[in-house]
């Protein structure tokens, strides 16, 4: 399962769905883009707070991941990563969903990512009758 997971966040980077580092996700989280945002679970506290407050006002679900900075980093390509972000919804929602099927604290997040994967009802035109 947690392989799964990663090879999903391999595949977001392959695709241009991943920040990676601080910088991206900060700049990913203040413009909108970031979906969900991930740290490694023996990040720093202060990268782990910085990366919750840019989720926080990205108003995007943050996670601290189950994997350590060697282990993201190696899904990556990189020694290590302390934090990422996924821009893409359906796959924000799949990984939330890998995650929540081992923590069933983060079914909520899965949840609510699930649901803005949901493409929007369209409005129907209005019909005039001649």
């Amino acid at each position: 399962m947690t392989d799964s997971a990663l090879s999903l966040l391999g595949l977001a980077l392959r695709g241009s769905n991943l920040a990676v580092g601080e910088e991206p996700v900060a700049e990913a989280c203040k413009t909108g883009r970031a979906q969900l945002v991930l740290t490694a679970a023996d990040a720093a506290p202060n990268s782990a707070e910085r990366a919750r407050r840019w989720a926080q006002a990205g108003a995007v679900p943050w996670i601290p991941a189950p994997w350590t900075k060697e282990e993201l980093g190696g899904a990556l390509g990189r020694s290590v990563c302390a934090m990422a972000a996924l821009t893409d919804r359906g796959l924000a929602a799949a990984l939330a969903a890998k995650l929540a099927l081992r923590d069933e604290a983060l079914r909520p997040i899965a949840s609510q990512l699930e649901e803005k994967k949901k493409p929007r009802a369209q409005k129907k035109p209005a019909v005039r009758e001649i």
